[in-house]
């Protein structure tokens, strides 16, 4: 579908790939990487602060003329922790940032060389444009600057390029002017150009970790949304782009589109009687629609819209894409795509034919046939993602063809001003590679007229300023950067003590130290025994986020905070493993006071290895001094060692997803678990994504926003290691509908501290058990557990146990510990 007419290229780098003005080439050929952008993210907690940072790194800099603007770079966004209010310098040498920051540090934020906001929470959509976005040469910087791209284009090339009459790339990189570039403006060419393109900006910002939570595409666009949502292989998504684009070039050519300043409501009264001749192709947006048929009719409809003062504009197109005029292909489409497997979607998709959400239809022969004929309804699209939380909307295409539509619906949703914006299909001319619409940031990743890699890192910069995860690291690849000293953050001093009269002594001088762990309040060294004890309180006031965990509709301290508890209590006697952890009670929240928990650890055998047992009790009411007296529960006992063994070799999670695994659908996940008694509020929903490879599954788990700021003190955040269990509620050990909850830990291990979103590996170890397996995003080992064994409970057993553990009166175990006669 063809929302513009293509321009003629005005790219000042489009006469050889490798003209990019620090770019070199090996004896081979193979472009070494020297970008001419480099990004400097800057974060603080406020916005005074953030410029604070900026002044300090400022002045550093100017004291340390040996630091490269590569490494700067390479440190900021991999020692850093992205703080809420951001700020990115994007320059081409060390003298251009420095002054960036400096003119920022100084109170400028309206340079075109830098990029400022605040992270908000807020889901981020990825559309894909249409035909009529596509120019000569484009790709060709990405391909030269970036392997990633430049291997996932030779990746679709190679299955596109047996299908075509000719190369994808001689095509798609052709200088402008040539007979090759030529070639893109036929749609036999136009179509693979464009989802080959789209397919490759998705790999590389894949790479870079910016993924998004949900999909829609524009036409052609749709098939590539579709491919990377997992309904599609790229073998059948290549199959399916080339059928369609050579049937639709071997039509007759001729035929009409007309882009038309007016509703759908007012236009298609003006169809009857031409039906068979003419189609509504497109809604893009409110008061934004084209028509597509033949000639004739359409040129009378359109005269008709003028004479009543609505704007109207033809298009240069090859023929009536999304008309009647369509209809002689579909037939032989049909037989084509009856060869073609459809899968569930690993990542949700919004249709454009009927604007609901992961449609079944999606998955048929049927709808990529009615794909080709029916009305292309965009702005349908874009309401159902505004409707689902979207407030990050990232254009994937040759240029920016759909951001002004997307503007122009979000307009008339949020009614800034209520106007409407330009009539019909929005080109590429003028507008702003970001439009912030109320909260909402639109960003497209590439334009006509702009250098590639501009466009594209300036986008990032954007959407890192809104709030998305970037890793920058991965975005310098093959610098060989290094990590370099730079200044610590910037703390505005202001005092948030309270005015409280002096006391007669502290901690210390009862023999207490800090516990230094958001769930403990202290430790101290026992007199007998070389033992430890460490001690804290839990409270809805004091942790919110554990309310969201709750099952049977108790609140339940999770056993994975009980597992940090234990790791935590290793760490403070010298023992880096969990050897086993065996939970006996559950431990329930009240929905007012708090209850006191103890950890202790007891003396070290001649291995090293110490006892460690949990106990709670509900927090003594000063005004009932009886309370007092209430009994400690037990909660878990186990034991820990010294030893820290590293992980497997084939724990490898570089490759992402896993080669061979399927994507499994997660949409509706956490709804099933509530039907089932989990009830997990927003802090514990924290499984993105899942695949399966025969009996082993794989997952993104992440923190919410206001948890992943709050990781500081915990070796391993509670509610981050319980969504990392949660892929096994996708196995069929789960599929009864029963409760199960952990009972047994095995070999649990922690090599990495502070991490807020990681990927997962989950493996069967026995009919009741599983192992698992975690990195961050980078691949990095973060945590392994070699063996958690789960129990089924009923409701009454549930019940029962909460009942005494939360008003303290003493509790029965919600598990027992049977031992089994080795002659048996």
């Amino acid at each position: 579908m063809i929302i513009e007419q293509p321009s003629e290229p005005a790219h000042p780098a489009d006469t050889d790939p490798e003209s990019h003005s620090d770019s070199e080439a090996d004896s081979d050929g193979t472009p070494v990487v020297h970008p001419a952008l480099l990004p400097w993210p800057v974060s603080a907690r406020g916005a005074d602060a953030v410029r604070a940072q900026a002044a300090r790194l400022h002045a550093h800099l100017l004291a340390r003329p040996d630091l490269t603007a590569a490494d700067v770079a390479f440190s900021l966004g991999t020692t850093r922790t992205a703080l809420p209010h951001r700020f990115i310098a994007l320059g081409t040498d060390r003298a251009e940032l420095i002054n960036t920051l400096a003119r920022f540090a100084e109170g400028s934020e309206s340079a075109a060389d830098c990029v400022t906001g605040t992270a908000t929470p807020s889901a981020t959509a990825f559309l894909f444009s249409g035909q009529g976005s596509q120019w000569a040469g484009m790709g060709r910087e990405l391909q030269a600057r970036f392997p990633r791209f430049r291997q996932a284009l030779d990746a679709v090339c190679a299955v596109l390029d047996p299908l075509l009459e000719r190369p994808l790339r001689e095509v798609m990189l052709a200088a402008p002017g040539t007979t090759q570039a030529e070639a893109l403006d036929t749609t036999g060419c136009t179509q693979p150009a464009v989802f080959a393109l789209e397919v490759a900006l998705f790999r590389l910002l894949e790479s870079w970790g910016i993924r998004p939570d949900l999909l829609a595409g524009h036409s052609i666009g749709e098939i590539a949304a579709a491919h990377v949502s997992g309904i599609l292989s790229l073998e059948d998504a290549c199959t399916l782009v080339a059928a369609r684009a050579g049937l639709m070039q071997r039509l007759p050519s001729g035929g009409t589109m007309v882009a038309v300043e007016a509703d759908p409501d007012e236009v298609l009264p003006l169809l009857a009687g031409h039906e068979h001749e003419v189609g509504l192709a497109a809604v893009n947006a409110p008061g934004a629609v084209v028509l597509s048929g033949a000639d004739t009719a359409v040129r009378e409809i359109a005269a008709l819209l003028t004479e009543r003062g609505r704007r109207t504009k033809r298009l240069r197109v090859s023929h009536a894409f999304h008309s009647p005029l369509m209809e002689p292909m579909l037939d032989e489409f049909r037989r084509t795509l009856a060869r073609v497997t459809f899968r569930e979607p690993g990542i949700p998709i919004v249709s454009t034919v009927t604007g609901a959400t992961d449609p079944e239809e999606m998955r048929t022969a049927d709808y990529w046939v009615t794909h080709v004929r029916a009305t292309v309804r965009f702005a349908d699209a874009v309401t159902a993602l505004h409707a689902q939380g979207v407030g990050r909307w990232v254009e994937v295409g040759p240029s920016a063809t759909l951001l002004p539509v997307i503007q122009q619906t979000l307009d008339v949703m949020d009614g800034p001003d209520g106007s409407a914006g330009p009539a019909g299909p929005a080109g590429d001319g003028g507008a702003a590679v970001v439009a912030p619409v109320g909260s909402d940031v639109v960003v497209s990743v590439l334009r006509r007229a702009e250098p590639e890699e501009k466009a594209l890192l300036t986008a990032v910069s954007r959407l890192h300023a809104a709030g998305t995860s970037v890793d920058w690291a991965a975005v310098l690849e093959g610098l060989g950067a290094q990590r370099v000293d730079l200044p610590t953050y910037a703390f505005q001093r202001q005092r948030y003590w309270l005015d409280v009269p002096a006391g007669t002594g502290d901690m210390s001088a009862v023999g207490l130290g800090a516990a230094h762990h958001p769930l403990l309040g202290a430790s101290v060294a026992l007199a007998e025994g070389d033992g430890v004890l460490l001690t804290g309180q839990l409270s809805p006031a004091a942790q919110p986020w554990l309310t969201d965990h709750t099952v049977g509709g108790a609140t339940l301290v999770p056993g994975a905070a009980l597992v940090e508890l234990a790791l935590r209590a290793g760490d403070e006697a010298g023992c880096g493993r969990v050897d086993d952890l065996t939970l006996e009670a559950p431990l329930v929240l009240p929905p007012e006071g708090a209850v006191q928990v103890q950890v202790t650890v007891g003396a070290p055998d001649e291995r090293g290895a110490r006892p460690v047992h949990m106990y709670s009790r509900p927090q003594p009411d000063p005004r009932h001094p009886r309370s007092a007296d209430t009994g400690w529960t037990r909660h878990a006992t186990g034991l820990l060692t010294p030893d820290t063994p590293a992980l497997a070799p084939s724990d490898d999670f570089t490759a992402w997803p896993p080669r061979a695994a399927e994507p499994v659908g997660v949409k509706g996940f956490y709804e099933d678990l509530a039907d089932r008694g989990y009830e997990y509020g927003p802090a514990f929903q924290g499984l993105l994504r899942a695949w399966r490879r025969g009996e082993e599954l794989f997952a993104e788990v992440a923190l919410p926003e206001q948890q992943a700021s709050g990781v500081g003190g915990f070796g391993l955040h509670p509610a981050l290691l319980d969504a990392a269990l949660h892929p096994i509620g996708l196995t069929s050990l789960v599929a009864d509908g029963a409760t199960r909850l952990p009972f047994a830990w095995t070999g649990v291990t922690l090599h990495a501290v502070g991490a807020t979103a990681l990927r997962v590996r989950i493996a069967p170890t026995g009919p009741d058990s599983f192992s698992m397996t975690a990195a961050d995003p980078t691949g990095a080992p973060v945590a392994a557990v070699e063996s958690l064994n789960v129990r089924e409970v009923s409701g009454e057993q549930v019940i029962a146990a909460m009942g005494p553990a939360a008003t303290g009166v003493g509790a029965d175990s919600l598990f027992e510990v049977e031992w089994v006669s080795a002659a048996d």
